[in-house]
Order: C-alpha cells, then sequence, then structure tokens
C-alpha cells in the first residue's frame, strides 16, 4: 500500500471525519459525479456540499476534472488518497442504512443519464448503423483486439476518442485503471451510461483534445485509437501525441479502415481519409518512436455483408525499462 507522510495523513483522517464529507467519499468510490448529482443523492445545498468538496480534494482523498461547464468528482485513483480512501470506505458496512440509502438515490441519478444517453443515442444510431454495415461483423473485430492485447493484466489503459466507451467495456475488466477521452460531451454522457451499466468502477471519462490530451507524460501501458483516424486532418500528429502518453515499452493499439472508395463515407459522415494502408500507419508509427509489432487485415466475408476492410496495427514503444537503473533515471527516459 502507498504510505504518506504522518501530516497528510493527518489531513486526509481530518477531511474524511465528518458526516456529510464520508458520505461523499463512500459515493464517490462508487461513480463520477457531479456537484449537481452530489446535491440531489444528499439532499444538501450546493454551497454546503462544494465546501466539503475542497476540502476532499485538497487531502487528496478525491480528484476533479473540468469537462465544459460541467465538473465531475471522483474517489481519488493513485497514491497515497487512493490507497487512504479504499481503506476508509472498506471499513464502513455494506448495509449501512445511511450508505444504502444515499446508492439507492445515486441509481435515481444514473436512471436519469440513461435515459439521456438514450435519447441522444436514438438521434445518432441512423447514421452508426449505416457505417456499420460496412464492414466487418464487430465481434469479429472485437475478437481480433483481444487477440492483440492479450489476456494479461493491464495496469493503465488509455481510449481516445472513446465515443460510446465499447472499447472501455472489453478492455477495463483487465486493466487496473482505464481512462477515456472524448472531445464530445454528448458522446461522454453515452459513454458513461454504457459503463455504469456494465458495473465498471475503474474507469474514467474526461472531456479533452486528441492533440492536446489531458494526461501525463509516460502513464499508459495501453493506448487506444478505435476507428479515430479517419476522422482527421493529421492523423500523424494524433500519434505522436499517443505515442506521449506511453510507458517505456507500452503499446498502442490502432483500428481503422484499409483504403477504400467509398466516397459516401466522406460527403455523409465526416471522414477526412478513405483508410489507411499498412506502410503509410508504419510511417506513423515510427515518426512517433514506435515499432509496428502486429499488422492485421479483416476483409468482410459473404456473411458480413459489408464493403470495407478493417485493419488493426500494435505498435511498442522503443524505450526499455533496466532494472538495473534507478527509478529517477527510468522515468526520464
Amino acid at each position: 500500500m502507498d504510505r504518506a507522510p504522518f501530516n497528510q495523513v493527518l489531513t486526509g483522517l481530518a477531511a474524511a471525519g465528518e458526516a456529510t464529507r464520508l458520505r461523499l467519499l463512500a459515493i464517490l468510490c462508487d461513480a463520477e459525479l457531479t456537484v449537481s448529482e452530489l446535491v440531489a443523492i444528499l439532499g444538501q445545498s450546493q454551497p454546503r456540499i462544494s465546501r466539503h468538496l475542497k476540502l476532499l480534494v485538497e487531502a487528496g482523498l478525491i480528484e476533479r476534472h473540468r469537462e465544459g461547464s460541467w465538473v465531475f468528482l471522483f474517489a481519488a485513483q493513485s497514491g497515497p488518497g487512493a490507497a487512504m480512501t479504499s481503506k476508509i470506505v472498506s471499513s464502513i458496512a455494506a448495509d449501512d442504512p445511511i450508505l444504502l440509502a444515499d446508492r439507492a438515490r445515486l441509481q435515481e441519478v444514473r436512471e436519469t443519464r440513461a435515459g439521456q444517453a438514450a435519447r441522444y443515442f436514438a438521434t445518432h444510431a441512423g447514421t452508426w448503423d449505416k457505417v456499420r454495415a460496412m464492414h466487418v461483423a464487430e465481434d469479429r473485430v472485437d475478437s481480433a483486439i483481444r487477440d492483440a492485447i492479450g489476456a494479461g493484466p493491464i495496469d493503465a489503459v488509455l481510449d481516445i476518442g472513446t465515443g460510446t466507451g465499447r472499447m472501455l467495456e472489453l478492455v477495463a475488466p483487465q486493466a487496473g485503471r482505464a481512462l477515456g477521452i472524448d472531445q464530445s460531451p454528448q458522446m461522454l454522457s453515452v459513454a458513461r451510461d454504457r459503463l455504469d451499466r456494465a458495473g465498471l468502477r475503474n474507469v474514467q471519462l474526461r472531456q479533452g483534445d486528441m492533440f492536446a490530451l489531458p494526461v501525463e507524460r509516460n502513464g499508459f501501458d495501453l493506448v487506444i485509437l478505435h476507428q479515430v483516424l479517419h476522422y482527421l486532418d493529421d492523423p500523424s500528429r494524433a500519434l505522436r501525441e499517443a505515442a506521449r502518453t506511453l510507458r517505456p515499452g507500452g503499446r498502442l493499439l490502432v483500428v481503422d479502415f484499409a483504403p477504400h472508395l467509398e466516397e459516401s463515407l466522406r460527403t455523409d459522415h465526416a471522414h477526412r481519409r478513405l483508410g489507411f494502408s499498412q506502410d503509410e500507419i508504419a510511417g506513423f508509427m515510427a515518426d512517433a518512436g514506435l515499432d509496428v509489432t502486429l499488422a492485421r487485415e479483416l476483409a468482410p466475408d459473404r456473411l458480413d455483408g459489408g464493403k470495407l476492410t478493417v485493419s488493426l496495427w500494435m505498435a511498442r514503444d522503443r524505450r526499455v525499462v533496466s532494472d538495473a537503473l534507478p527509478l529517477d533515471v527510468r522515468e526520464m527516459a
């Protein structure tokens, strides 16, 4: 367990040692929530909730991030604050009536979110269905992705352009933590509902620009760009920014279309690029300091009924971590 200095532990315990703040801490271990949602769950005023949240953030027990005009709060994900939060909340009886009542109201919040996501998805589902019908079946793609990633545990996963959160739903069960980033607040709402339904508590979602990712350098073992690059004017730049987030020896998975002639995707669905060749992606990866270790094409068959081939590329960061190097030197590599 991560250990903290005496004063940090004292500050954390003081922050958690109040009824409202302990309730906030417990509910934020279950879900990522806005201030207004926390107000609805706890039935207290916004200024009061905000003051308590400020103390918890300052103590390092919870984190916050901005998504447009909204601010989301969630339990600390790493370091001494995360360890302390987990230990404190796990000490509370699971059938405690106060927490049961809070979780019942949390379920009401989730149902409201689900309704909003369903309305947005219903509006746009026709567009997505038309594109999906043009390529190989998704279960074939998912199986190929699983094969490429392997079945072993992954410490940290980043999904860039997460959209509906389908890749996070696929990969997060084998991850210690997972983060999805998307530019669209509406798509993040859809993803948030999907991941809530899947019961995935190790996933966070964040609004951000894929060309200036709001994440740390050298922070992830696996980064995914699934059906993202064809929307971009400068896919090479996006791959360089994705590579920046990889730990030494980390992997980058790209899933996109092979070259095709379906101009309707450009005119009707805002695709900037009509697929990518193996050599083109290999060149982009090399520019980003990565070596392609796997390239695979999934061509549609008679049962798929589609026209487009889906390609997968797995690349690895060239840097190698040596146990002979001290940690601070390895992190600077």
